[in-house]
């Protein structure tokens, strides 16, 4: 008689064996090499995480390029730039596309190079060698001619403020053929050498006057340019007043230090641009920014200023789907996720880590769905009190709070099995590195899937993977989503999915129709 042990009935649907290993040596199923570029570009930020350094990172992107077309490249590069508003993953994808010769790179190039520290971080990649040569070429020449003639007066001088390589080496690199006066003073100045004052554009002249005269009015120009001067307060006012979303959200302990808070109405002006819904609309925020900027405000920012950043995060939030019928949430606290989400950066690594992610994406959809099961999980299941009216800020941190153990994925559906749980929607967030569950054939998560869907044939699972990963706990298939990011397009993927709305391809197949001509 065969070995009951070893060929014993498995409970539910058939769930396929494990093809691969996660980072902990423990078997998972390794996704198609489309969906680890995807995976990785969408989550990747090119520093060293928990389980994969920057080189190893760089070196499977690279690996990875070569296993797939250039056409998926470059749907990925513009995917990850416009929906997951990523910088250097879509910087690095375009480089490559360059060092390939690639006809796709013009259209890459001119939507993923939309502003002047993308074209640095181009030109830097690409001459560094790591994306294949470090020439420019001919085409890539043209492309970072085309787009200094191009730009405005107001990109160009915001593409001016940092160095390796600076604008002005960029301009000493593909020596653009100016197409209007205005211009040739500009990259004349930049770079240096004689120029006419006269031709000078009107924010440059500005701020030359300024220089030599304070009471002249502050420019219109990056404050980064005015820091080596001595500032009022009112100055600073100024600044706030003319700044960018990103640029004010990031420098509100500065204008505490410099007294911005006590001018008359300046904390409304400042609360006001913070809860914008059309200014944050277009900066392209990621809600774990506006956490970041909320947990590192001083004593300096006033309450107002964090209400309004609370705010701001709840319409950040405004894809977030509210899903028809029962859905369960299942954040991963364990001790992985205390990477900081964006990777080790010496001292400008981000005080966000994974878990903070997951528990803001858990809070965000419990604010959406009241009824939600909420799971937090480590070595199992952790009880977390939480109440959906609170804001979304609250419960991310009291999920955030609970974190530490080893990861046991399937840990939340072997609980609902046992308890009967009737669900419509599971959604993981984690960094798929189960180990505790280990077992033969299928992951355990699987297992426990197969089980849950005998009582709920309908039910979707989706994993939200918050790091690179090449592996998952759950195969992909009809009614499994594995899907990659921070932005608030993997909400919109969320809600296309349990509305059996994407395609067979699932999340690999929204990149791929993305249109390039």
């Amino acid at each position: 008689m065969a070995n009951a042990q070893l060929f014993q009935t498995l409970k539910g649907i058939f769930v396929p064996r494990a093809n691969g290993l996660n980072s902990e040596g423990a078997p998972a199923y390794t996704m198609t090499p489309r969906h680890q570029l995807a995976q990785y570009a969408a989550t990747g930020c090119l520093n060293s995480t928990y389980y994969v350094n920057a080189q190893s990172q760089l070196a499977t992107v690279m690996e990875l390029c070569e296993k797939v077309d250039t056409r998926f490249i470059a749907q990925t590069a513009i995917y990850c730039r416009e929906r997951g508003y990523m910088k250097d993953m879509p910087a690095l994808l375009t480089a490559v596309l360059a060092a390939k010769g690639a006809p796709e790179l013009t259209p890459v190039f001119r939507r993923v190079v939309n502003n002047g520290k993308m074209l640095r971080n181009v030109v830097q990649i690409i001459r560094s060698g790591a994306a294949g040569r470090k020439s420019l070429g001919t085409r890539p020449k043209k492309l970072v001619q085309q787009w200094l003639n191009r730009a405005s007066e107001k990109e160009l001088l915001a593409a001016s403020i940092g160095n390796a390589p600076s604008l002005g080496d960029v301009v000493k690199m593909v020596h653009p053929k100016p197409s209007q006066a205005w211009r040739e003073a500009f990259f004349a100045w930049l770079i240096g050498k004689p120029f006419n004052a006269q031709e000078l554009p009107d924010a440059l002249k500005a701020f030359e006057a300024y220089k030599a005269d304070q009471s002249q009015p502050v420019p219109e120009v990056p404050f980064q340019m005015l820091t080596s001067l001595t500032l009022s307060a009112q100055a600073w006012a100024q600044i706030a007043r003319q700044g960018g979303w990103h640029m004010v959200r990031m420098n509100l302990n500065t204008f505490g230090r410099n007294g911005v808070y006590q001018l008359p109405g300046m904390i409304e002006v400042i609360a006001d641009k913070l809860r914008d819904p059309e200014a944050i609309a277009r900066a392209g925020v990621f809600p774990y920014q506006l956490m970041s900027a909320y947990t590192a405000a001083s004593s300096d920012v006033p309450r107002a200023i964090s209400d309004a950043l609370q705010d701001a995060l709840e319409l950040s939030l405004a894809n977030v789907p509210k899903v028809e019928g029962k859905v369960v949430i299942c954040p991963d606290v364990s001790g992985s996720m205390q990477s900081p989400v964006s990777g080790f950066r010496g001292t400008a690594t981000s005080t966000v880590r994974c878990i903070d992610v997951a528990g803001l994406i858990a809070a965000a959809m419990l604010r959406k769905n009241p009824d939600a099961l909420v799971l937090p999980f480590e070595n199992y299941v952790r009880v977390c009190d939480l109440n959906a009216r609170d804001t979304v800020m609250t419960n991310a941190q009291k999920l955030a709070a609970i974190g530490g153990g080893g990861t046991n994925c399937s840990a939340p559906l072997a609980q609902m099995n046992k308890q009967k749980v009737m669900a419509d929607l599971v959604v993981y967030v984690s960094d798929n590195e189960s180990w505790i569950d280990q077992r033969a054939g299928a992951t355990a998560t699987m297992a426990q899937w197969a089980v849950f869907k005998e009582r709920n044939p309908a039910a979707r699972l989706v994993c939200i993977d918050c790091t690179p990963n090449s592996t998952s706990q759950a195969a992909e298939r009809v009614d499994v989503l594995n899907v990659g990011g921070f932005s608030d397009d993997v909400f919109k993927i969320i809600a296309a999915f349990s509305a059996g709305q994407l395609g067979a391809g699932h999340w690999v197949g929204e990149i791929e129709s993305i249109a390039l001509e």
